[in-house]
């Protein structure tokens, strides 16, 4: 029996970008079809606080998607609001995957790979996954953590799978 695609909703946050010049969430979308996941929306929001919490609130309320995920915002300028903006939303934070991202950029680009606050919680059954912006982080995201483990996680997240899932029929014994 086959299972449907895990269906995701991507954000690129960004003051400047536009559909014609948004490599990464171009990118993002890509990956995530080549990985057998649906895109079922994908839009830009400005690096505004209340904007984003907004966008990512409406989101997890409309159940339209499994997981979210945003491109964007997570490092230390000061209009990197995404971490601010997402994270009171969390009812579990995955620690790991931030700690796993920085790592795995540290073998890419070196120390400033600790700049990145990338980050994985879940709101309301909802997966949410903050990664920078650049195409390269977004590459390494989906590569090396998201598509190897974002259909287990949501199955988890969502009470549908996993340790608390529905129960195995007893054998007769």
């Amino acid at each position: 029996m086959s299972q449907d695609p895990v269906r995701i909703a991507t954000v690129t946050l960004s003051d400047t970008r536009t559909p014609d010049d948004d490599e990464g969430g171009a990118l993002l979308g890509e990956l995530l079809r080549a990985a057998g996941f649906s895109v079922v929306s994908h839009a830009i929001v400005r690096e505004d606080l209340a904007g984003i919490r907004g966008v990512v609130e409406a989101l997890v309320a409309g159940r339209s998607a499994d997981a979210i995920i945003l491109t964007g915002g997570t490092g230390l300028a000061p209009r990197d609001h995404t971490i601010e903006a997402v994270a009171p939303l969390f009812e579990k934070t995955l620690q790991g995957f931030g700690e796993a991202f920085r790592r795995l950029s540290w073998d890419q680009i070196g120390p400033r790979g600790i700049l990145s606050r990338a980050a994985f919680g879940v709101s309301r059954g909802v997966v949410i996954i903050a990664l920078p912006g650049s195409p390269k982080a977004v590459r390494l995201g989906v590569e090396a953590l998201i598509a190897p483990t974002l259909a287990h996680a949501v199955a988890l997240a969502s009470g549908r799978g996993g340790h608390h899932g529905p129960k195995a029929a007893k054998e007769p014994g």
